[in-house]
């Protein structure tokens, strides 16, 4: 094929799948605007980093990121949730070669900065830079994050999220609907429904009637669920604060409209801890309410984040965290050491938890939740689930059951059936399990 005459650009996409998506729309953009995307710094006209900066560690992952890219390309532009207030000046700073730096969703401004430093210098042929429907995608063919909202209303005083993509803006529920629409019509099976806060979808507009395909619907997560639930694919909701009306989603999962899978992020145990991390959900609501879920679905499979050695995490508070985590028994949980992030609340709270105790926190949390992990997926020995394949080589295939969202929970490995394709979607029988991952044949 012979060498494409038109301005390229490189990128580098960094953090969450919020930000994953935000990077989708941006080189969508950019192939519309007749610009080629390519892997390499070398062959790129200009580099595009899109950054993460919810914890210390991911800026300094990004600001590592734009380092390399200068030093490999030299002409960068820098995007995402390190692009606003002091983090953007320490960026410039830092690396005062960037051409440009902007804050986190700002697609039109990211591209009016290419326009700008890269002029596309070739009349875009809409036949030779076809762009599919769905636009571009940096996930497999087969599942897609579909970006309900932005920012968030919650001032949680661990978080700056809402300093850096401010408060909740619903996305109209029919341009989310069509969206699902033209992804399930490219192929894909799963649709992973993401923002900061899912359960809160249609708050800010009053949960506003919008159509889709003619059919009113409100701006709400109940009605958007019903909906999505007739494409006859993966419906996954991630980020689902445990508020009353989820309530009315877990009959939807019973009916197998959508997975039973929900990602909850509950953070503590203990009152008090929740307190002082201004959290809206107490502890001990929060377990009626898996009680009455699991009641409603008994095959839910429920998420979870947690934290410790927030400051003035006191032992009790600590073993209530671990009652907590004996009761509710979750199938996925991700656990983090506090870290201070500039422009947190929570910086100015006393009572520090020292380094070598958060560790000892983190190790014992671990431990308790590996045995609680190893005793839920040992149970499903025997039984037969549906498996989603995400790769297939020489050894056998390696998929997912719904229990499982890619990147962050376990996988199914099909040993010695090489047979499948990407995308397929198969029944076994699960033959073994570890503490994480599913073996079926």
């Amino acid at each position: 094929m012979a060498k494409s005459d038109n301005n390229r650009i490189g990128f580098v996409s960094l953090g969450c799948p919020k930000a994953l998506v935000d990077s989708e729309r941006i080189l969508t953009q950019l192939k519309i605007d007749g610009y080629d995307i390519v892997p390499s710094y070398e062959g790129a006209d200009l580099v595009v980093v899109n950054t993460c900066g919810f914890i210390d560690s991911a800026k300094q992952e990004s600001l590592d990121a734009i380092g390399e890219a200068i030093s490999e390309n030299g002409r960068v532009i820098v995007t995402g949730c390190m692009g606003k207030g002091d983090d953007a000046r320490a960026i410039q700073e830092l690396h005062p070669k960037v051409l440009s730096v902007t804050g986190p969703a700002a697609y039109e401004e990211v591209v009016s900065a290419v326009h700008q430093f890269v002029p596309h210098t070739q009349v875009h042929d809409p036949f030779a830079d076809l762009v599919p429907p769905q636009g571009i995608k940096l996930t497999p063919r087969h599942y897609a994050y579909l970006k309900i909202s932005e920012g968030c209303n919650h001032r949680c005083s661990f978080c700056i999220i809402p300093s850096m993509r401010g408060d909740l803006v619903s996305r109209p529920i029919g341009d989310v609907m069509e969206e699902a629409e033209r992804l399930v019509r490219a192929g894909v099976r799963e649709l992973l429904v993401i923002s900061q806060d899912t359960s809160a979808y249609g708050i800010d507009s009053k949960y506003r009637t919008g159509f889709w395909n003619g059919r009113p619907l409100k701006t709400r997560m109940q009605d958007l669920c019903e909906a999505l639930g007739e494409f006859g694919v993966w419906v996954r909701l991630h980020y689902v604060y445990p508020y009353p009306h989820v309530d009315k989603v877990i009959p939807l999962m019973a009916e197998g409209k959508i997975l039973p899978y929900l990602d909850v992020p509950l953070q503590h145990g203990s009152p008090e801890v929740l307190k002082r991390m201004k959290r809206p959900a107490a502890a001990e609501k929060s377990l009626e309410r898996i009680q009455r879920w699991r009641e409603i679905c008994p095959d839910i499979t429920l998420r979870s984040t947690f934290i410790v050695g927030f400051p003035g995490e006191t032992e009790q508070d600590f073993e209530q965290l671990l009652e907590f985590m004996q009761e509710a028994q979750l199938d996925r949980v991700g656990c983090f050491q506090y870290s201070p992030v500039k422009g947190a609340a929570a910086n100015d709270l006393p009572d520090p938890v020292p380094e070598e105790l958060k560790q000892e926190r983190w190790d014992r949390f671990m431990a308790l939740q590996q045995d609680i992990s190893a005793a839920r997926l040992q149970a499903k020995i025997g039984s037969t689930v549906e498996i989603l394949i995400d790769s297939v080589d020489e050894q056998g295939a390696i998929g997912r059951s719904s229990a499982d969202a890619p990147e962050i929970d376990g996988k199914v490995y099909l040993d010695g059936i090489t047979d499948l394709n990407p995308g397929d979607l198969v029944e076994a029988e699960i033959t073994a399990a570890d503490e994480y991952d599913l073996w079926a044949g």
